[in-house]
Protein backbone atom coordinates (compact mmCIF):
# COMPACT_ATOMS: atom_id res chain seq x y z
CA UNK A 1 0.00 0.00 0.00
CA UNK A 2 1.49 3.38 -1.08
CA UNK A 3 1.63 7.11 0.71
CA UNK A 4 -1.59 7.84 -2.22
CA UNK A 5 -3.35 4.76 -1.00
CA UNK A 6 -3.38 6.72 2.45
CA UNK A 7 -3.68 9.81 1.00
CA UNK A 8 -6.87 7.98 -0.86
CA UNK A 9 -7.89 6.91 2.36
CA UNK A 10 -7.85 9.71 4.63
CA UNK A 11 -9.92 12.10 1.88
CA UNK A 12 -12.45 9.64 1.82
CA UNK A 13 -12.99 9.14 5.35
CA UNK A 14 -12.96 13.04 5.30
CA UNK A 15 -15.88 13.28 3.31
CA UNK A 16 -17.59 10.40 4.89
CA UNK A 17 -17.12 11.75 8.35
CA UNK A 18 -18.45 15.41 7.28
CA UNK A 19 -21.74 13.18 5.58
CA UNK A 20 -21.72 11.05 8.04
CA UNK A 21 -19.88 11.80 11.36
CA UNK A 22 -17.24 9.50 13.23
CA UNK A 23 -19.74 6.90 13.59
CA UNK A 24 -20.82 6.82 10.20
CA UNK A 25 -17.51 6.05 8.90
CA UNK A 26 -16.47 2.29 8.38
CA UNK A 27 -13.85 0.68 6.70
CA UNK A 28 -15.90 -1.63 3.96
CA UNK A 29 -17.33 2.11 2.63
CA UNK A 30 -14.10 3.52 2.52
CA UNK A 31 -12.29 0.63 1.06
CA UNK A 32 -14.94 0.68 -1.66
CA UNK A 33 -14.15 4.25 -2.71
CA UNK A 34 -11.43 3.79 -3.01
CA UNK A 35 -11.28 0.92 -4.63
CA UNK A 36 -9.36 -1.51 -2.11
CA UNK A 37 -9.90 -4.09 0.00
CA UNK A 38 -11.33 -3.06 3.80
CA UNK A 39 -8.33 -4.80 5.32
CA UNK A 40 -5.87 -2.93 3.44
CA UNK A 41 -6.84 0.02 5.29
CA UNK A 42 -5.80 -1.46 8.42
CA UNK A 43 -2.09 -1.15 6.89
CA UNK A 44 -2.30 1.96 7.38
CA UNK A 45 -4.56 2.75 10.47
CA UNK A 46 -5.28 -0.09 12.85
CA UNK A 47 -8.08 0.84 14.25
CA UNK A 48 -10.87 3.01 13.59
CA UNK A 49 -10.00 5.21 16.45
CA UNK A 50 -6.33 6.00 14.76
CA UNK A 51 -8.15 5.98 11.56
CA UNK A 52 -10.69 9.09 12.85
CA UNK A 53 -7.55 10.67 14.82
CA UNK A 54 -5.39 10.99 11.66
CA UNK A 55 -8.77 12.72 10.11
CA UNK A 56 -9.20 14.73 12.61
CA UNK A 57 -5.70 16.05 12.76
CA UNK A 58 -5.18 16.62 9.26
CA UNK A 59 -8.50 18.48 9.11
CA UNK A 60 -7.86 21.04 11.68
CA UNK A 61 -3.76 21.29 10.46
CA UNK A 62 -5.08 22.57 6.74
CA UNK A 63 -7.86 24.70 8.83
CA UNK A 64 -4.94 26.37 10.29
CA UNK A 65 -3.63 26.53 7.42
CA UNK A 66 -6.39 28.26 5.90
CA UNK A 67 -6.73 30.68 8.64
CA UNK A 68 -3.42 31.99 8.50
CA UNK A 69 -3.70 32.63 4.46
CA UNK A 70 -6.92 34.76 5.47
CA UNK A 71 -4.30 36.82 7.88
CA UNK A 72 -1.70 36.79 5.20
CA UNK A 73 -4.34 37.78 2.24
CA UNK A 74 -6.31 40.43 4.28
CA UNK A 75 -3.70 41.88 7.00
CA UNK A 76 -6.10 44.01 8.22
CA UNK A 77 -8.24 42.12 11.29
CA UNK A 78 -11.55 43.26 10.73
CA UNK A 79 -11.23 42.23 6.82
CA UNK A 80 -9.73 38.82 7.64
CA UNK A 81 -13.10 38.23 10.12
CA UNK A 82 -15.24 38.98 7.27
CA UNK A 83 -13.25 36.46 5.21
CA UNK A 84 -14.05 33.68 8.08
CA UNK A 85 -17.43 32.50 7.83
CA UNK A 86 -16.57 31.36 4.02
CA UNK A 87 -14.36 28.62 5.33
CA UNK A 88 -17.25 26.90 6.71
CA UNK A 89 -19.41 27.80 3.80
CA UNK A 90 -16.84 25.58 1.47
CA UNK A 91 -18.34 22.04 3.07
CA UNK A 92 -21.84 23.02 2.39
CA UNK A 93 -20.99 23.89 -1.09
CA UNK A 94 -19.88 20.61 -1.37
CA UNK A 95 -22.94 17.84 -1.48
CA UNK A 96 -24.15 19.57 1.59
CA UNK A 97 -21.77 18.71 3.49
CA UNK A 98 -20.39 20.06 7.53
CA UNK A 99 -17.36 20.48 9.17
CA UNK A 100 -16.59 17.29 10.44
CA UNK A 101 -15.74 18.86 14.39
CA UNK A 102 -19.56 19.77 14.03
CA UNK A 103 -20.55 16.51 13.15
CA UNK A 104 -17.93 14.60 15.84
CA UNK A 105 -18.94 17.60 17.87
CA UNK A 106 -22.11 15.98 18.49
CA UNK A 107 -21.31 13.02 18.92
CA UNK A 108 -18.72 13.94 21.66
CA UNK A 109 -19.48 11.30 24.25
CA UNK A 110 -19.56 8.30 21.78
CA UNK A 111 -15.84 9.39 20.58
CA UNK A 112 -12.81 7.90 21.42
CA UNK A 113 -10.33 9.93 23.71
CA UNK A 114 -8.28 9.84 20.07
CA UNK A 115 -10.72 12.15 18.54
CA UNK A 116 -11.81 13.54 21.22
CA UNK A 117 -8.66 15.36 21.40
CA UNK A 118 -8.37 16.49 17.85
CA UNK A 119 -11.99 17.48 17.78
CA UNK A 120 -11.06 19.86 21.04
CA UNK A 121 -7.39 21.18 18.53
CA UNK A 122 -9.61 22.13 16.03
CA UNK A 123 -11.92 24.23 18.18
CA UNK A 124 -9.35 25.46 20.16
CA UNK A 125 -7.49 26.55 16.24
CA UNK A 126 -10.48 28.62 15.47
CA UNK A 127 -11.02 30.32 18.51
CA UNK A 128 -7.08 31.07 19.08
CA UNK A 129 -7.28 32.59 15.70
CA UNK A 130 -10.85 34.25 15.97
CA UNK A 131 -9.52 35.74 19.42
CA UNK A 132 -6.38 37.49 17.74
CA UNK A 133 -8.21 38.95 15.28
CA UNK A 134 -11.51 40.04 17.53
CA UNK A 135 -8.74 42.00 19.59
CA UNK A 136 -6.60 42.95 17.07
CA UNK A 137 -9.44 44.72 15.15
CA UNK A 138 -10.92 46.44 19.16
CA UNK A 139 -14.36 44.74 18.27
CA UNK A 140 -14.59 43.52 22.03
CA UNK A 141 -13.25 45.50 25.77
CA UNK A 142 -10.23 43.90 27.08
CA UNK A 143 -10.27 40.51 27.92
CA UNK A 144 -13.54 39.88 26.05
CA UNK A 145 -11.84 38.62 23.17
CA UNK A 146 -11.81 35.25 23.58
CA UNK A 147 -15.94 35.18 24.90
CA UNK A 148 -16.61 37.26 21.68
CA UNK A 149 -14.57 34.59 19.47
CA UNK A 150 -16.29 31.49 21.00
CA UNK A 151 -19.65 33.18 20.69
CA UNK A 152 -18.42 33.75 16.75
CA UNK A 153 -17.63 30.21 16.17
CA UNK A 154 -20.49 28.65 18.08
CA UNK A 155 -22.74 31.38 15.74
CA UNK A 156 -20.56 30.17 12.51
CA UNK A 157 -20.79 26.18 13.20
CA UNK A 158 -24.49 26.88 14.05
CA UNK A 159 -25.50 28.46 10.88
CA UNK A 160 -23.91 25.69 8.78
CA UNK A 161 -26.04 23.02 10.50
CA UNK A 162 -28.91 24.74 10.14
CA UNK A 163 -28.68 25.12 6.35
CA UNK A 164 -27.58 21.93 6.10
CA UNK A 165 -30.85 20.61 7.66
CA UNK A 166 -32.79 22.75 4.68
CA UNK A 167 -29.80 21.66 2.00
CA UNK A 168 -29.67 25.19 1.24
CA UNK A 169 -26.72 26.92 1.50
CA UNK A 170 -28.41 30.63 1.08
CA UNK A 171 -29.91 29.60 4.38
CA UNK A 172 -26.30 29.71 5.81
CA UNK A 173 -25.77 33.26 3.83
CA UNK A 174 -28.73 34.73 5.21
CA UNK A 175 -27.87 33.64 8.87
CA UNK A 176 -24.32 35.17 8.42
CA UNK A 177 -25.98 38.69 7.34
CA UNK A 178 -27.86 38.24 10.51
CA UNK A 179 -25.31 37.91 12.30
CA UNK A 180 -23.01 41.12 10.73
CA UNK A 181 -26.48 43.15 11.68
CA UNK A 182 -26.80 42.07 14.88
CA UNK A 183 -22.74 43.30 15.29
CA UNK A 184 -21.23 39.50 16.14
CA UNK A 185 -19.29 39.43 12.78
CA UNK A 186 -18.19 42.82 11.46
CA UNK A 187 -20.53 44.22 8.42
Amino acid sequence: MTTNSREAILAAATLSAQAHGYLGMNFRDLAAEVGIKAASIYHHFPSKAELGAAVGRRYWEDAAVVLEAISDEAPDPVEALRRYPATFRLALQSGNRICLFSFMAAEFDDLPDVVKTEVLAFADVNVAWLTRHVSAAGLAPAGDSEARARAIYAAIAGAQLVARSRSDVSVYDALIDGYRAAGLLPG
